[in-house]
């Protein structure tokens, strides 16, 4: 899934590509993909880009018409730019092609969706409040005003593990599952530790780790295309994904712990003493 550094990227990177052209078809090819009706996704068509926001993992195109094109590429979504789109309209059929945006110029994009569930998401709208998972996000944690002290009242009355609470978008905008591994990891915190048991030390470093990890995604992914951000996230990573690899700081092996639908990867040495996590399906949580 793409996570707050690749949306961050893409952003800049429509920016680039997008501000000044014209919109002149929205085509969608899977009509799961249209989250509202009214306006129309057509009414998009005609207007010509200003800006390219972001918002959490929420892509936004704005347009000198008054309407944002609002995105959530989900877990298997993607954007693919192309210089030049294809002639004639995509046809609907079983691959994973789901939306189609063409410019004046013959360049666009296209929004892809691979797998089964279908999760990715278009909004168009006057307003992105109005689309609720941008409605309902917290704060950014690389905002300016995301401070020490205020990641330290968002987590004071979490009574769940550091693990969820970092992945709740409603607390803290744009962090998922890979890089909640890579924070917990450079702060040197179990998954499982309660949220609120932090103290004012463990507050620093989850902070200092979490601005650090972010930070350094996005100088990485910045000015790379589209089609490149995916490979430089799966490079970037040191622990998510690597399960049974070395820990790049002490060497000990990278550990798994696994859910329904999703899992997540530590190193026991760097932060959990040493001791392996126990499958919450199976047993009680180690903290």
């Amino acid at each position: 899934m793409p996570e707050l550094p690749e949306v961050e990227a893409l952003k800049d990177f429509l920016t680039e590509h997008l501000v000044g052209h014209e919109v002149v078809r929205v085509l969608p090819v899977a009509i799961s993909v249209l989250k509202t009706y009214d306006p129309p996704v057509g009414a998009f068509e005609g207007g010509k880009v200003t800006a390219v926001h972001r918002h959490g993992k929420f892509l936004d195109i704005e347009a000198d018409t008054g309407l944002r094109f609002v995105t959530h590429l989900a877990r298997a979504g993607w954007l693919q730019w192309r210089d030049r789109l294809p002639d004639g309209p995509p046809r609907p059929g079983k691959g994973p092609l789901a939306l189609r945006v063409a410019l004046e110029d013959g360049a666009g994009f296209d929004l892809t969706e691979a797998g089964t569930q279908k999760r990715l998401a278009v909004y168009v709208v006057r307003d992105p409040q109005q689309v609720p998972g941008v409605a309902r996000l917290g704060p950014d944690p690389l905002a300016d005003d995301f401070d020490e002290a205020r990641l330290a009242a968002l987590l004071a009355q979490e009574r769940r593990q550091l693990k969820g609470a970092l992945r709740d978008q409603s607390l803290i905008a744009g962090v998922g599952n890979a890089y909640s591994d890579e924070i917990l990891h450079a702060a040197k915190m179990s998954p499982f530790k309660l949220a609120a048991s932090l103290t004012p030390e463990e507050n620093r470093r989850l902070y200092e780790a979490m601005r650090t990890t972010l930070t350094d995604a996005v100088a990485r992914s910045r000015g790379l295309a589209a089609g490149r951000l995916k490979a430089e996230k799966k490079s970037g990573l040191r622990v998510h994904g690597r399960t049974g690899e070395p820990c790049p700081v002490c060497g000990d092996t990278i550990r798994e712990v696994s859910f329904s639908d999703s899992s997540l990867q530590y190193c026991p040495t760097c932060q959990t003493a040493g001791k392996p996590l126990a499958d919450r399906r199976m047993s009680r949580l180690l903290k």
